[in-house]
């Protein structure tokens, strides 16, 4: 693509040819030094390493709260039968009334107390429940409830009902915790995504704090190779810039390839798995908890539970690979040590109405039950109050009336499972208080200070007539620095290095930077209080 210049470029034909055998397959070494990764979670800018410095009070009372905790959300995309997945057999003619066709037979049920069971296809959780490792909370959902798929997902996602929110809860936790992220990532991923690609719930205002892949396929070609662009062997010359920019550029979206593949490597399954769906999730995600990754929260999908017609069948496949990849995944987690340290969650966008349809189906609903599984529950059970199933108490749609918030759900998780401090959990959920349930386990909360007043730097990227410019809200008087970098982590410019009082600046990227920049991504970083904070920007 590019001539070579004998005054650039060595010609030694053996030196190049062990070079190119040397980066030929993409490993752990290569790729943090082609992206500049070193240590435990940096980035060398202009060739020096940079650390954050004093972190945030907010940040501080989220670290501090860590512990070995792990969470795996498992998303039952399509909208989970709940009354077909935990019978109410203690209203059971009520129950087979609404639905003649696509009921159980009380003899095929697996009891799990006097008043509920569940489908003897799903007997595997008959030992879980049996060994004090799972719980079932009754009635989930929110208040009048959105019927679309896409807008009731946001709202799961989100936890914001009554408007558009952009981020996720899970996506601001991370923000509040890694404020530098583009700079300084973490030493591994904080979360990793299967399926559910566009969701929101690791979305913050500029990132996506998750590992994302569209199936197991993908994530298990990155843990087995950790395979990734060569941004190596790149031709000196203009065309290569352009193809270094865009191979290192698409390689971010990769950026924890080596530590995945370290993990998966360094484990094996040891549990009979299937090639089922979820099953074929749980197990790479099992080798990569007992490989030592460090990753807290993990997502996986099962779909589709969106049941209109031909349920009977759908819905057992669906649950039948629910029942047996969790107890083979806790089975695979105990021989290391792992299952009380991970616990599984449940999540639906809505339920299904409490009558059967004309097609042997159900149609969109409201309440379900999320279902919690891990040896860390302290014993099974039931949690909240089961909906009235009788009409009387339905809504207005014909739907069961949710008896517990979803948010409560997360509440409690954040605040009793990762031992945040309630006031923290506030914040992360968009400064709303929710009930926390009895789930089996609690922790200590920090013995901090109250941070219902800390706030972090307010900044953000904004673009008109064809300029671009970083607006930032001080509350407090300070100096504020302020540096733009390229895509491969080259200092630009310094653009600000002054007092900003109380209020909202405006800085005019162009202007500050004196000189001309090409137009695409880069990346601003302020640092002020002793605090880095980092966004991608664009430059038109």
């Amino acid at each position: 693509m590019c001539t070579e210049h004998s005054s650039n470029k060595k010609t030694d034909s053996t030196n190049k040819t062990a070079h190119d055998q040397e980066h030929a397959t993409w490993n752990r070494r290569s790729f943090i030094q082609a992206l500049g990764l070193a240590g435990a979670g940096s980035m060398v800018l202009g060739g020096s390493n940079v650390s954050a410095t004093a972190p945030s009070p907010l940040s501080v009372a989220l670290s501090q709260a860590e512990n070995d905790n792990i969470l795996v959300i498992i998303r039952l995309k399509g909208g989970n039968d709940g009354l077909n997945t935990i019978v109410p057999v203690y209203d059971y003619d009520t129950y087979a009334n609404l639905r003649p066709t696509i009921k159980h037979q009380q003899s095929d049920l697996l009891m799990l107390n006097d008043d509920f069971g569940i489908p003897n296809y799903m007997n595997p959780l008959e030992s879980v429940w049996g060994e004090g490792s799972m719980k079932i909370i009754h009635g989930v959902g929110y208040p009048e409830q959105n019927l679309s798929h896409f807008r009731s997902s946001e709202i799961w996602a989100s936890t914001q009902a009554d408007s558009f929110e952009p981020t996720g809860w899970w996506g601001r936790y991370f923000e509040d915790l890694y404020p530098d992220y583009l700079i300084n990532p973490p030493a591994v991923p904080p979360a990793i995504q299967i399926g559910s690609i566009g969701n929101l719930i690791f979305e913050g205002t500029d990132n996506n704090y998750a590992f994302s892949v569209a199936n197991p396929n993908q994530l298990a070609n990155v843990a087995e190779n950790g395979s990734l662009h060569d941004v190596i062997n790149i031709p000196d010359c203009v065309y290569g810039d352009k193809l270094l920019f865009m191979r290192a550029t698409a390689n971010t979206t990769f950026t924890y390839a080596g530590v995945i593949n370290d993990a998966y490597m360094a484990s094996t399954n040891n549990a009979p798995y299937t090639t089922q769906p979820l099953s074929d999730q749980l197990a790479i995600i099992a080798r990569m908890i007992k490989g030592g990754l460090g990753t807290k929260v993990y997502m996986v999908s099962l779909e589709t539970f969106d049941t209109h017609a031909n349920q009977v069948e759908n819905h057992e496949t669906l649950l039948a690979d629910l029942a047996l990849s969790i107890k083979n995944f806790y089975t695979d987690l105990a021989t290391a040590g792992y299952d009380d340290k991970v616990l599984s969650m449940t999540i639906s966008e809505f339920g299904r109405r409490p009558y059967e349809n004309g097609s042997n189906g159900t149609d969109h609903g409201a309440a379900s039950p999320t279902m919690l599984f891990g040896a860390g529950l302290n014993g099974s059970g039931f949690v909240g109050d089961h909906p009235n199933i009788n009409s009387s108490a339905w809504d207005n749609n014909d739907n069961l009336v949710p008896s517990t918030d979803f948010r409560d759900v997360y509440s409690t998780v954040l605040t009793d499972w990762f031992c945040l401090d309630p006031s923290v959990v506030n914040t992360i959920l968009l400064n709303e208080t929710y009930d926390n349930l009895d789930l089996g386990f609690n922790c200590e909360a920090l013995g901090t200070q109250d941070f219902n007043n800390i706030s972090t730097l307010f900044h953000i990227p904004t673009y008109r007539n064809n300029s671009t410019f970083i607006e930032i809200t001080m509350t407090n008087s300070a100096r504020v620095d302020i540096k733009l970098y390229n895509i491969l982590g080259k200092e630009i410019a310094t653009l600000s290095n002054e007092i900003f009082y109380p209020g909202t600046h405006v800085v005019d990227v162009k202007l500050k930077a004196n000189q001309n920049l090409a137009y695409g991504q880069y990346i601003y970083r302020i640092h002020t209080g002793g605090q880095f904070y980092s966004k991608s920007i664009l430059i038109k």
